[in-house]
């Protein structure tokens, strides 16, 4: 690693930091949405809506939409790590995007053309937890930096 190099990633704040770990995830989850045997029941992965039968790990329904989002929002965090405003608003604004979505799921009926993302249970408390998760860390990593080595 170079000086430079060295010295950027000293540099980064805390919140850079989870900005740039959350957005890796999201990253992560939305390729893994598009591999088959990680997704089960690929072969019933639809563009959008509620007739997607892909499970991302037999657990979270998703659709070629849904995995683009995570694709979209992932590529949104690891660009917003280059600032620490830039984290932040990312970890707080997406986080309460997260919990808009956890509420959005608990009222549409599940298998109306509403739930076009599509969500299941599943999904629902996940939202929820990244969206508590995201603004926590928005707020407690608000002016701590990491130590320079």
């Amino acid at each position: 690693m170079t000086t430079s190099q060295h010295s950027r990633t000293n540099s980064r704040t805390a919140v850079q930091k989870a900005s740039l770990a959350v957005g890796a995830v999201f990253l992560l989850v939305g390729l893994l949405g598009f591999v088959p045997g990680i997704t089960s029941q690929y072969e019933q992965l639809a563009f959008a809506g509620h007739h997607s039968g892909a499970l991302l790990l037999g657990l979270f329904q998703v659709s070629v939409l849904h995995n683009v989002v995570h694709l979209l929002f992932g590529v949104a965090g690891i660009l917003l790590a280059r600032s620490a405003s830039g984290a932040r608003s990312y970890l707080l604004v997406g986080g309460i995007m997260y919990l808009v979505l956890w509420i959005y799921g608990l009222v549409i009926d599940q298998e109306s053309a509403g739930n076009f993302v599509p969500l299941n249970a599943a999904d629902n408390w996940l939202h929820l937890l990244l969206g508590v998760g995201m603004i926590a860390l928005a707020l407690v990593l608000r002016k701590k930096h990491t130590a320079r080595v």
